[in-house]
């Protein structure tokens, strides 16, 4: 058991399973989750900001990892290169780690002391690279992330389809389900080691993943499994045996930094918050949440089918094809719609409040030229 501490925690790992869908604690055999969530605080269903990865334009020259990425290190939704990321916050004083089985996230380990991105290392090598960094040295802040589950998913998403688990990540003999199995022993195994060398009950742990998972396979923008996940929170002054009912990666970073005592890597409009709800000492029964990166999920989504509708209609009346430029380029309204392609643009909108009534107003703006089509054509 991890006993309550007085103080805070003396250092943090942050274990990420990729593409951890949020049914899998209930669905798979993962004790040492399990036994998590009665020791510390569980969100069932940990919202991310749409799981898009451009490889083109300014987001492609800047960043390797899909959004949910630089919004976890930087703790806002307004990312820009100027921000400071999490690992930043425990400098100088503290050192930090990144140990990951993928090139992908390189773009968001600046200021990690020690950098480890191999992809040849097998899930259980990161771990153990891992516990030798934990064993040789003091590491305030690790982030272990475990990319072999995430890259199974993609792989039963468009390969072997002559098997059972094809676009089925629960199927027989799944390897995703494998693979997620392992990382639980894996989390397990490093949670040993904590306590064989007397740091467990001084260690901020959270458990949870960059992104979700759809039930196909993979991480499609359109599908609400793909922008969800489980997290959960154990530790020195960390509520025990606690579940909230929302969560997102904005408030990721200012938790922890919250609960480690230090300042957040950003603040202003489109950053989280440190969610106290976490703590032992605070009452939790009155727990709410603007919900904002599920609003704006659905109002991507909402906007890239009315979009299609839109574009389908002009092929037979060249207006609404003019329509789509006049919303884009900002000719029929004072902002545009802050969609997946202008993500590097959302900070113009000032806060996530605003950003999201701007969207509604674009939004219904389209609803209404598609209803007055329909009337026309009926």
């Amino acid at each position: 058991m991890h006993t309550e501490l007085n103080g805070k925690p003396e250092r943090v790992i942050v274990f990420l399973i990729d593409g951890l869908h949020w049914k899998a604690p209930g669905k798979l055999f993962m004790p040492v989750f399990k036994q998590l969530i009665e020791q510390g605080t569980y969100i069932e269903k940990s919202y991310m900001i749409v799981p898009h990865h451009p490889t083109v334009g300014e987001y492609g020259r800047i960043h390797t990892s899909s959004f949910p990425n630089p919004v976890l290190q930087e703790g806002t939704l307004f990312i820009n290169p100027a921000n400071k990321m999490l690992q930043e916050m425990f400098a100088p004083a503290g050192t930090t780690a990144f140990i990951a089985n993928t090139q992908a996230y390189v773009s968001v380990s600046r200021g990690f002391d020690i950098n480890i991105h191999e992809p040849a290392l097998s899930d259980e090598e990161v771990v153990n690279r891992s516990m030798e960094l934990l064993q040789q040295q003091e590491i305030r802040y690790s982030r272990i992330h475990l990319q072999t589950p995430g890259n199974e998913g993609r792989y039963l998403s468009a390969t072997s389809p002559d098997q059972p688990y094809y676009r089925n990540i629960w199927g027989e003999g799944s390897p995703y389900v494998t693979a997620v199995e392992q990382a639980d022993r894996l989390l397990g195994k490093l949670i040993d080691e904590l306590k064989k060398t007397g740091k467990w009950e001084s260690t901020l742990l959270v458990v949870t993943s960059d992104h979700g998972q759809s039930e196909q396979g993979w991480h499609p923008m359109i599908d609400e499994d793909s922008v969800m996940t489980p997290l959960v929170f154990v530790g020195p002054t960390v509520a025990k045996n606690r579940v909230l009912p929302y969560f997102e990666h904005t408030d990721l970073s200012p938790t922890i930094t919250g609960l480690m005592g230090i300042k957040p890597p950003n603040t202003g409009g489109g950053a989280g918050v440190f969610v106290k709800e976490v703590l032992s000492a605070t009452d939790a029964a009155g727990f709410t949440h603007p919900r904002y990166i599920q609003t704006l999920n659905r109002q991507l989504n909402a906007y890239n089918a009315l979009r299609a509708r839109i574009m389908i209609a002009g092929e037979k009346d060249v207006y609404f094809s003019s329509l789509i430029s006049y919303l884009e380029n900002e000719l029929l309204t004072p902002e545009p719609f802050y969609h997946h392609d202008r993500f590097l643009e959302w900070e113009r909108a000032g806060n996530t409040q605003h950003l999201i009534k701007v969207n509604d107003q674009i939004l219904e703006q389209m609803r209404d030229e598609l209803t007055k089509l329909e009337k026309t054509n009926g």
